[in-house]
């Protein structure tokens, strides 16, 4: 576990290649959480995929954090509550998640598995939980999951999350398989940004009204631990975001 730790943080995309062109064959070393597993310590896994697919997969998995819920709402579009209708004001986002199973031969795509995908409004609230600070118990905004496709690819529109005091700026992940033979495995973790965008973000409504962020990546305790690897690299899509991300995991 030590081993594969250190691992995360010290091999980057860029050597992970130089490793691949160098042995002339996909190296494979990815970790993954049986669902019964009780640990929240962050694990390390990293795959280097075959040309056919991602070429560089550096996934360290981070700690669930107090505000899962499973809502089972199956859908794309996560900015609006179900209860009522209303939609979470911010800056759009489009994330497409890219999962793929890791085996002998290289990766293939994950079809048929769970990804949820959570993370607080613009103004750092998150919902359905009780906090210091808030009570949004039958809310379900900024919650959903979709199931992978063919191409192993989820697809959800959210917002652009906000912050709140001791974390950074960050999405949480879960993806889930084979949950109803009890075999399944589980992978979790968090997406960051990059802080300059974060900071041209803030500067707009709805954000700007919580006023000067307290904390940024560095500063960060659960993003010192591999969040340079689960940084998104974001374009503009309109007057938003879009971003994609790859996940390897190992199923046997």
């Amino acid at each position: 576990m030590k081993n594969n730790r250190q691992l995360g943080r010290i091999l980057t995309r860029r050597e992970a290649l130089a490793l691949f062109r160098a042995a002339g064959t996909a190296i494979l070393v990815v970790g993954c959480i049986p669902k019964k597993s009780s640990s929240t310590q962050a694990q390390s896994s990293v795959a280097v995929l075959a040309s056919s697919t991602p070429a560089c997969v550096v996934s360290p998995e981070q700690t669930e954090g107090p505000y899962f819920v499973d809502e089972k709402l199956n859908r794309a579009d996560i900015r609006s509550d179900p209860a009522d209708g209303s939609v979470k004001e911010g800056v759009p986002l489009q994330l497409t998640l890219h999962v793929s199973q890791v085996g002998s031969n290289g990766c293939t795509p994950l079809v048929g598995a769970i990804v949820d995908l959570w993370h607080c409004d613009a103004l750092g609230v998150y919902s359905d939980v009780t906090d210091r600070s808030f009570n949004t118990v039958g809310k379900k905004f900024l919650r959903g999951y979709q199931v992978t496709d063919a191409k192993g690819n989820v697809q959800f529109t959210t917002i652009y999350p906000g912050w709140y005091q001791g974390r950074t700026v960050h999405i949480h992940f879960k993806v889930r398989t084979n949950e109803k033979s009890g075999q399944g495995y589980e992978f979790t973790s968090q997406l960051y940004f990059d802080d300059a965008i974060s900071d041209r973000v803030y500067t707009q409504a709805p954000y700007a009204t919580k006023g000067q962020r307290s904390q940024k990546n560095a500063d960060d305790g659960i993003f010192q631990d591999g969040g340079e690897q689960m940084l998104l690299k974001l374009t503009k899509n309109g007057q938003g975001y879009a971003a994609t991300f790859d996940v390897g995991l190992q199923m046997t």
